[in-house]
């Protein structure tokens, strides 16, 4: 076993990782796997904290020409023995490498700020060019303008192209361009606001990139969602997509269950190996299962505590945004929460304007982010997939978004407090706080048809957050207008369960909420549940009806 010398939680540089002997999985297979590549420009886009980072590094490391010690990098590795055909590329290479992961603001000035901040460092690792009698006077001060945060939006639309024009003239070698975290700006302007300003400069400077570069040898690109071509990249040819359904690069990301085998023998966790598959397996890429988040991973090797360790980030801000404004995966976050496969389109190819109307793209980005996994190909023509969430950790993540939701929409009402007063059976408490809570989220909902059953498939997924460690809320619900019943069983049968009735108002049979409440009764009756919870245990039963008619709503306990 090589020898290896603590964890290297945070660090995403590759040599700094080997140099200092920190814990390292051999993913070297992915230089062999881009060489092999015949595309121009490669995307690939993985879930956040799956090692997109260190990899892009490890690529600059091998490929670029002025590392100098390379090959002492790289010893002992795979992608050392797979001949003479990978290895000659060894430092074969000017290289180019710019990360935009904190190229995001509240402003499009202040991205702009942060863009040449990156810019600058991009320039400031081949500084060695001010000193070439290759390098024209003129391109000198352009060099210096970077170096001094004083270019224009010109300049820095071209910064990357006159650089690698540099860089190709200097070394007389075409150039390797590796580009971080490139979707980080377009989501952050889309969230903050001033998106349209900057996918205009973006384009532009993709554009300029890419369009006519003769510079280039290859370029790769990493980010978490595939936004569509057009939109931004629609200079650059010969240019392919890998995301998480494609087969390519299917190991390179992540911890595969191979590779986790490894990890718990070297650190000698094989007791807890259950419960770190509960919590942290479950992703598929490609037709690879068995795919593990490696921050989270690595984090729980460390502190040996198992919790959420995925923190926010922008991916998960656009996440949280999205379902935030869409009311129409409210249904099925609940069943998704509940351990169901659901059916739903997926489009990967992202477009962020309008993203919450259009039900394709956010599956497809909660798909992208690592929220979901795919457990089933239904048709792929028409991009149809089952999917589910991937383990324990994303589940808590999904619970967090829930509990926001109630936050944002009910100002001042604890649903917490809420719901406790629901199980002691404090119910004129309980219902007085209903009735704001009713009263707060039609207000925020679009006034329609499908108000009170967005409502309460809101209502579900509180309780599901609510009384998740003392309560199994089960539904039986029907789409479009029509029965909504829940029970409500609890862990220690002694405690009070429920039975719950929502029944919205069939105008063409309902004149009032009355006759909605006396039909509701009847639907209760007639299904027996009672006897049901009775021959399994429970005996503190109490049966509620939440009736609405248009934004009236009436509780009654029966």
């Amino acid at each position: 076993m090589e020898e290896w010398t603590g964890i290297g939680i945070g660090i995403s540089d590759f040599k700094a990782l080997r140099l200092r002997k920190n814990y390292f999985l051999d993913k070297t297979m992915y230089i062999k796997n881009i060489i092999d590549n015949q595309s121009g420009v490669v995307l690939v886009t993985r879930p956040r904290r799956f090692g997109k980072t260190l990899n892009m590094s490890m690529l600059r490391y091998f490929f670029d020409c002025d590392v100098k010690d390379g090959k002492e990098l790289f010893e002992g590795l795979k992608i050392m023995e797979q001949g003479e055909k990978y290895t000659s590329k060894l430092g074969a290479y000017p290289c180019i490498y710019l990360t935009l992961k904190d190229v995001s603001d509240v402003s499009y000035e202040n991205m702009l700020l942060n863009l040449k901040t990156a810019i600058l460092e991009m320039y400031r690792e081949h500084m060695y060019l001010l000193d070439s009698d290759k390098i024209y006077p003129f391109e000198k001060e352009k060099i210096m303008d970077i170096l001094y945060t004083r270019e224009d939006e010109t300049a820095l639309k071209t910064s990357i192209k006159e650089l690698s024009g540099y860089l190709y003239r200097y070394f007389e070698k075409p150039v390797m361009l590796f580009i971080d975290e490139y979707d980080v700006p377009i989501q952050s302007a889309y969230i903050e606001g001033y998106y349209d300003q900057a996918i205009k400069f973006l384009k532009a400077f993709y554009g300029t990139t890419f369009k006519d570069n003769s510079y280039l040898e290859k370029t790769v690109l990493t980010g978490v969602s595939r936004v569509a071509k057009e939109s931004i990249f629609s200079g650059a040819n010969n240019f392919d997509v890998y995301t998480v359904l494609n087969n390519e690069f299917s190991e390179d990301f992540g911890i595969t269950s191979e590779e986790m085998e490894k990890v718990i023998q070297d650190f000698k966790v094989e007791e807890e190996k259950e419960e770190i598959k509960k919590w942290y397996d479950g992703y598929r890429i490609g037709d690879v299962e068995g795919i593990y988040n490696p921050w989270s991973i690595l984090n729980y090797l460390s502190k040996k505590e198992l919790v959420p360790y995925w923190v926010n980030t922008s991916s998960n801000d656009l996440i949280k945004l999205t379902l935030k404004k869409s009311m129409t995966v409210k249904e099925k976050i609940e069943r998704l929460l509940k351990g169901e496969n659901i059916e739903v389109p997926i489009n990967l190819e992202t477009e962020i304007v309008g993203i919450e109307d259009k039900e394709d793209n956010i599956w497809g980005l909660m798909l992208g982010t690592g929220y979901l996994k795919v457990a089933e190909v239904v048709n792929l023509a028409e991009g149809i997939y089952k999917v589910k969430i991937p383990n324990y950790e994303i589940k808590t993540l999904f619970y967090d978004i829930v509990r926001n939701w109630f936050a944002d929409k009910v100002p001042g009402n604890d649903l917490r407090s809420l719901l406790k007063d629901l199980v002691d059976l404090n119910l004129s408490e309980f219902e007085k706080k209903f009735r704001v809570l009713v009263k707060e989220m039609f207000s925020y909902m679009d006034v329609g048809e499908n108000t009170a059953e967005n409502f309460y498939h809101a209502f579900v997924l509180g309780m599901l957050v609510g009384l998740r460690d003392s309560y199994f809320v089960n539904s039986n619900r029907e789409s479009g207008f029509g029965r909504y019943d829940i029970m409500l069983e609890p862990q220690d049968k002694s405690k009070n369960s429920f039975i719950i009735e929502f029944k919205v108002a069939d105008d063409l049979e309902e004149k009032t909420i009355e006759e909605v409440v006396a039909n509701a009764k009847k639907q209760i009756e007639e299904r027996d549940y009672e006897s049901n919870l009775r021959e399994r245990g429970f005996t503190n039963i109490t049966k509620m009806i939440f009736a609405f008619k248009g934004k009236e709503c009436k509780m009654e306990v029966i």
